[in-house]
C-alpha cells in the first residue's frame, strides 16, 4: 500500500482533497504506552472543508496505511529505549519504559516520520497553517509505591463539534483554555465524564458518530494538541449509545478509543469490568486511583449498566473497603447521583446503590457530566463536581440547590484542573478562552448569590 501522508494544501478545483495525519497518545501505564496514529481525508465543502467518509480512517478497525510501522521511545540524549513494529494495525502498545519517566516517541510508517510534514487545521472560514507541530512526548505513571504529585483537566458533554456554532465555538475556546493549561502546569492526563460525541458534520439529525468523519471536528480537530502527548480516559454518556437516540455510537467509540486495546489487559488483572458496560480503575502512584464507573442504561429497559451481575461484583469489590496502597479514590461517571439541576434531577438509583459504595471506600469526592452547567454540591460528607459544559450549555439558573447540596455554580463553558497531593484534591473551573488570551478560573455563584473564585479544596478524612 502507498504511503498516504499530508498532502500539499490545494486551492482550487472542487475535486481535490488533503490528507491531514493524526496522532494518539491513547494510554500510560507505568511501564507502556499505546500509541495510536491514522489520517481523515479532508474535501472542500462550500467555503470551508469537511472530512469525507471513506470508511475507517482512525481507530482500532482502520486498515494499516502503510506496509509497515513502528513506534519507536526515545530518551533525553535521543537513544532509541523501546520499540515495536506491526503491520496490521494503526496502534501499538511498546513495553519496557520506565515509570514515572518523560520520554519523545515517533511513528515510523514505511520508515517515514508520520505527521512531521506541514499540517494543518480547520476554521470557520477553511483550513489554515497549523501554530504548532506535533507534541510526541509521553510521561509514564509512577508505580503505586511511589507517593507522585498529579494534576490532569476533566470536562463533560463537549462533543457538538467546531462547526456547531456558538456551541461549537464554545468547544473551541474550552478547547483553548485546556492546551494553555496544559502548556502552563504538569498536566499528566484528561479525564472525560461522557458525551464525547453527539452528532456529524450536519448538525444533530446528521448520523450521530457513528462514522469516522464525524469525529473530525468532535474530538480529534479541538483536543489535537493535546491526544498527541495525553491520554483521555473517557467513560460514557447517555449520548454516546443509544439511550436517548436512534444512533448506537459505543461501536464508534470503541473504535476510536480503543477500548478493547487499553483495558482488556486490565480486566484479565482484574481492574476493570467490560463487555457490555465500561468500568476501570486506573492508579497512578500512590496518591490516586481513578474508578471509571458506567451510568448509562443496561441491555435490559429500565436497568443500568451497574445492575448487571458481574459489574455489580466489580464495584463491590473495589470499593469494600478504604484503600490502604492510595490516598485518594475518586469515582467518575456521566450521569451524578445529586443535582441542581436546572434540567436534570440526580440519578436515585446511583444515590441508593453507588453512593454507599463510595463512602464505603473511602471516596471524598466524584466527578460527573451530564448537566450543562458546573456544580459543587456536598452530601452527607462525600463532595461531587458536575463540569458538563465543555460544548454544550444551559445558561438558566439551578432550582434544587438545598436538596443537591449545592455549594457553588456556574453557567458558563469550562473544564476542570485537579491537582492531587496527599494533603489535599484541589479542583478549580477554568471558563473558556479567546485567542492570544490567558486561562482564567470561573467565577461561581454560592447558594447566597455571592461571587466566588476560590479552588475547592478538599481535605482527607482524618476519621
Amino acid at each position: 500500500m502507498r504511503r498516504v501522508d499530508a498532502a500539499p494544501m490545494p486551492t482550487t478545483g472542487s475535486d481535490l482533497a488533503r490528507v491531514e495525519p493524526y496522532v494518539q497518545l491513547v494510554d500510560v501505564t507505568a511501564t507502556a504506552a499505546l500509541v495510536a496514529w491514522g489520517r481523515f481525508v479532508l474535501e472542500p465543502h462550500g467555503e470551508s472543508w469537511r472530512a469525507r467518509r471513506t470508511g475507517e480512517t482512525f481507530g482500532a478497525r482502520s486498515q494499516p496505511i502503510g506496509r509497515r510501522a513502528a513506534v519507536e521511545v526515545l530518551d533525553g540524549d535521543d537513544r532509541i529505549v523501546a520499540r515495536t513494529a506491526t503491520d496490521d494495525a494503526n496502534h501499538a502498545w511498546v513495553e519496557g519504559l520506565r515509570p514515572a519517566t518523560t520520554y519523545r516517541y515517533r511513528v515510523l510508517v514505511d520508515g517515514e516520520p508520520w505527521g512531521a510534514g506541514e499540517l494543518w487545521d480547520w476554521a470557520p472560514e477553511g483550513l489554515h497553517p497549523a501554530s504548532r507541530p506535533l507534541d510526541l512526548r509521553l510521561r509514564t505513571h509512577a508505580t503505586p509505591d511511589r507517593d507522585d504529585p498529579v494534576t490532569f483537566l476533566a470536562l463533560g458533554d463537549a462533543g457538538v463539534g467546531l462547526a456547531a456554532g456558538e456551541a461549537g465555538r464554545q468547544q473551541l475556546a474550552v478547547a483553548r483554555t485546556m492546551q494553555r493549561l496544559a502548556d502552563a502546569y504538569d498536566v499528566r492526563f484528561v479525564v472525560t465524564l461522557g458525551d464525547t460525541i453527539y452528532h456529524g458534520p450536519g448538525g444533530p439529525t446528521d448520523h450521530s458518530g457513528a462514522n469516522d468523519d464525524d469525529w473530525w471536528l468532535t474530538y480529534f480537530q479541538p483536543y489535537r494538541y493535546l491526544l498527541d502527548h495525553l491520554a483521555f480516559y473517557p467513560t460514557a454518556g447517555n449520548h454516546d449509545g443509544a439511550d436517548e437516540e436512534a444512533a448506537d455510537d459505543r461501536a464508534q467509540l470503541e473504535d476510536n478509543l480503543y477500548l478493547s486495546a487499553r483495558f482488556a489487559p486490565r480486566a484479565e488483572a482484574g481492574r476493570a469490568s467490560l463487555g457490555p458496560g465500561l468500568f476501570y480503575r486506573l492508579q497512578v502512584g500512590s496518591l490516586l486511583e481513578l474508578v471509571c464507573v458506567d451510568t448509562t442504561w443496561g441491555a435490559e429497559q429500565g436497568l443500568h449498566w451497574f445492575d448487571e451481575p458481574h459489574h455489580r461484583a466489580w464495584l463491590e469489590d473495589t470499593f469494600s473497603g478504604p484503600s490502604t496502597d492510595v490516598a485518594w479514590r475518586v469515582p467518575f461517571g456521566h450521569h451524578p447521583a445529586f443535582c441542581a439541576g436546572p434540567h436534570h434531577e440526580g440519578q436515585s438509583e446511583q444515590a441508593s446503590q453507588l453512593v454507599p459504595l463510595y463512602r464505603r471506600g473511602g471516596a471524598r469526592l466524584s466527578l460527573h457530566g451530564h448537566e450543562h452547567n458546573f456544580q459543587h454540591g456536598q452530601v452527607d460528607g462525600l463532595d461531587y463536581v458536575i463540569s458538563g459544559a465543555g460544548g454544550k450549555l444551559d445558561t438558566r439558573a439551578p432550582t434544587r440547590m438545598i436538596e443537591a447540596g449545592t455549594r457553588s455554580w456556574a453557567a458558563a463553558p469550562h473544564c476542570l484542573l485537579v491537582q492531587v497531593a496527599a494533603s489535599a484534591l484541589t479542583i478549580v473551573p477554568f471558563g473558556g478562552t479567546a485567542p492570544g488570551g490567558t486561562p482564567a478560573p470561573l467565577p461561581r455563584r454560592l447558594p447566597s448569590g455571592e461571587l466566588t473564585d476560590e479552588p475547592i479544596v478538599i481535605r482527607p478524612d482524618r476519621d
